[in-house]
């Protein structure tokens, strides 16, 4: 049965620059730390990434997934689920962002995870955790620091 986690942090900047960057998945290994290698496979009708591959560093190995995009309430939601996994089933979540001003955001990542090998619950739960602090830690650093300086990637 997958576990589903959910945490939200407050971003100093924009909706937009929040998207800008969750979206930009070239740039993933600069700022995601457990991130190795981000292939974009294919892009939508409007050139943002559909479908993207990673490698990441996952219980003392390398992992490789495959997740597919929908952009269908971007820029306040993207979302993504797993097609291709090589320890995980379910790897489906989303990042939603609700502005609470011009330069203040709310974050909110969900992820739901299933792994085809059994853990005990415990170290399973630590991991999620894990994951979703890092995934919103390292991306307010990053919007942060984008966000003080002048407009780029």
């Amino acid at each position: 049965m997958p576990d589903v986690s959910t945490a939200s942090v407050q971003v100093g900047a924009s909706i937009d620059r929040c998207y800008e960057v969750v979206a930009d998945f070239e740039h993933y290994p600069d700022w995601v730390s457990d991130l190795k290698e981000v292939i974009v496979r294919s892009v939508d009708d409007q050139s943002r990434p559909k479908e993207v591959s990673f490698r990441a560093a996952a219980f003392g190995r390398s992992t490789s997934y495959v997740l597919e995009y929908d952009y269908s309430n971007a820029p306040s939601v993207v979302a993504w689920h797993l097609t291709e996994g090589d320890l995980t089933t379910k790897l489906d979540g989303s990042y939603e962002f609700e502005a609470l001003n011009d330069s203040l955001t709310e974050v909110t990542y969900t992820l739901e995870v299933e792994l085809k090998v059994p853990l005990p619950g415990f170290v399973k739960r630590r991991a999620q955790s894990r994951i979703v602090h890092s995934a919103l830690e390292d991306l307010k650093a990053r919007v942060e620091l984008l966000s003080s300086g002048p407009s780029r990637k």
